[in-house]
C-alpha cells in the first residue's frame, strides 16, 4: 500500500511540477513579450523624453516580472533579465537619443534572447529535476494534493468562462468595423498585458488574464492591420 501512494504521489508532483513550471514559463513568456514592445517603441520615439518614458516603462515591466521569470526556472533567461535590466537603466540615462538607441537596440536583443531561452526551455534543462520533485514526494501531503486538483477544476472553470468571451469576440469581429474591432481587441489585450504585471496576482486571476491574452491576440492577428483592399 505504502508503494501505491509512493507511485500515486509521485505521478502527480511530476504532473504538477512540470504544469506549474510550464504555467509560469507561459506567464513570463507573457511579461517579456510587453517588455519587448515597450522598448520596441522607445527605439520608434524621434524625442529623447519619449524615449525615456518608454524605456520606463520596459525597465518598470521587467523588475516586476522577475519572479514570474525566475518561477519559470529557465536560467540562461534569468542571465539575459538582468542584463537586460542594465541596459535599459543605462539607456533611460543616456543624454543623446544615439546613445539611447545603442543601449536599447542591445536591450532588445536580450529580450528576444530571453524568449527564445524560455521557449527552447525544455531542451536545457529545469530547476525542477529530480532531486527537487524527490523533496516534494517526501513533504507531500494528501492537503497538497487536493490544493492541486481544486486549482485543475478552477482552470477548468475559467477554460468554460472564455469559450463564451470567444465567441462574443469572433461576433465583434464579424459585424463591427474592422477598425473599431480592433480597438476593442487592443484594449482587452493591453489590459491583460498590465494586470499580468501585477505581482500578487492569484494563480486564478493570472491564468485567467493569461489565456484571456492568448485569445484575443489570435483575433488581432485575424484582423490584421485593418487595411481596405
Amino acid at each position: 500500500m505504502k508503494l501505491f501512494y509512493f507511485i500515486l504521489f509521485l505521478f502527480i508532483f511530476t504532473f504538477s511540477s512540470s504544469y506549474g513550471a510550464s504555467q509560469d514559463c507561459d506567464y513570463a513568456t507573457s511579461n517579456i513579450g510587453y517588455v519587448k514592445n515597450q522598448t520596441k517603441k522607445a527605439l520608434s520615439m524621434k524625442d529623447l523624453q519619449m524615449t525615456r518614458f518608454y524605456t520606463y516603462k520596459a525597465l518598470t515591466a521587467l523588475e516586476k516580472s522577475k519572479k514570474n521569470i525566475a518561477d519559470c526556472g529557465c536560467e540562461e533567461a534569468s542571465d539575459s533579465v538582468l542584463e537586460n535590466i542594465e541596459y535599459l537603466k543605462n539607456a533611460t540615462k543616456a543624454t543623446s537619443l544615439a546613445g539611447a538607441r545603442i543601449l536599447l537596440n542591445k536591450a532588445l536583443l536580450f529580450s528576444i534572447e530571453s524568449l527564445e531561452a524560455i521557449a527552447n526551455h525544455d531542451e536545457h534543462g529545469s530547476i525542477y529535476g529530480s532531486d527537487n520533485l524527490i523533496m516534494n514526494v517526501a513533504s507531500s501531503n494528501k492537503e497538497e494534493t487536493m490544493a492541486f486538483l481544486d486549482q485543475n477544476k478552477i482552470r477548468q472553470r475559467i477554460d468554460t468562462s472564455l469559450l463564451k468571451y470567444k465567441t462574443s469576440l469572433d461576433n465583434v469581429i464579424n459585424t463591427v468595423d474592422c477598425a473599431e474591432a480592433r480597438a476593442f481587441a487592443q484594449n482587452i489585450y493591453e489590459n491583460c498585458e498590465q494586470e499580468l504585471l501585477k505581482p500578487h496576482l492569484s494563480e486564478s486571476k493570472k491564468y485567467y488574464n493569461l489565456k484571456t491574452k492568448e485569445i484575443t491576440e489570435k483575433a488581432l492577428d485575424r484582423l490584421g492591420n485593418c487595411e481596405r483592399k
